[in-house]
């Protein structure tokens, strides 16, 4: 797949999962309700146990979805990632050499930044997206004036984001978002309420679908 079209359908789907869970079991119960709930892209933390042999079952299992690598800090790590079938690599702030490495595979670079200097940073390294991390620290305002001086880029806001605040974030200027932690009911699914599961992350992806 062309990283024009792996961009192409981050866009499409604007509400990007990232799944930090504590076992490859419940993550992948995680996918399966956020599959059915319609959802396409999934991030998979490296801080997921087997998190890489995690991300070469999804991208086997799932050939109607895009799997990536968050939370990615070397370049040895991402390599490892990539050749596991990731579609694109997240790393928390900028990371020499991971762009690089991704173009050369052809997939897709997020890039973490926070200031003006880390975005340019991360642009001048090659990064197809920039991760605004954390997110909730600024608010839709500080994508705002990031859109604001940096028009074209990529902007995708992560870290305490709720299915209330999407549009927010979208109209301040974001290509899209990552949600993690309140995306996925972690109650309901220790409890077996697929429905409750599901329900919750289609308000997200329903959310961001409607700007």
């Amino acid at each position: 797949m062309k990283r024009e079209t792996i961009l192409a359908r981050l866009e499409a789907q604007r509400v990007i999962p990232v799944l930090r869970l504590p076992e490859a079991r419940v993550t992948l119960q995680a996918v399966d309700c956020l599959h059915e709930a319609g959802f396409r892209v999934f991030e998979i933390t490296m801080t997921t146990p087997d998190a890489e042999s995690l991300i070469a079952t999804l991208a086997r299992e799932r050939p109607d979805s895009l799997v990536g690598a968050g939370t990615v800090v070397d370049v040895a790590r991402a390599g490892a990632c990539l050749a596991a079938g990731a579609a694109f690599v997240v790393t928390p702030y900028p990371v020499a050499g991971v762009a690089a490495r991704c173009r050369a595979a052809g997939r897709v670079a997020f890039v973490g930044a926070f200031t003006p200097g880390e975005v340019a940073a991360a642009t001048a390294d090659g990064a197809d997206v920039v991760k605004v991390f954390p997110a909730s620290t600024g608010g839709p305002a500080h994508v705002a004036a990031l859109a604001s001086i940096f028009p074209g880029v990529r902007l995708c806001p992560t870290g305490g984001i709720d299915d209330a605040r999407i549009a927010e974030y979208l109209q301040a200027g974001a290509a899209m978002v990552g949600a993690g932690s309140r995306l996925v009911d972690r109650d309901a699914l220790a409890r077996g309420d697929r429905r409750a599961v599901v329900a919750n992350a289609r308000r997200y992806l329903e959310n961001g679908v409607k700007q």
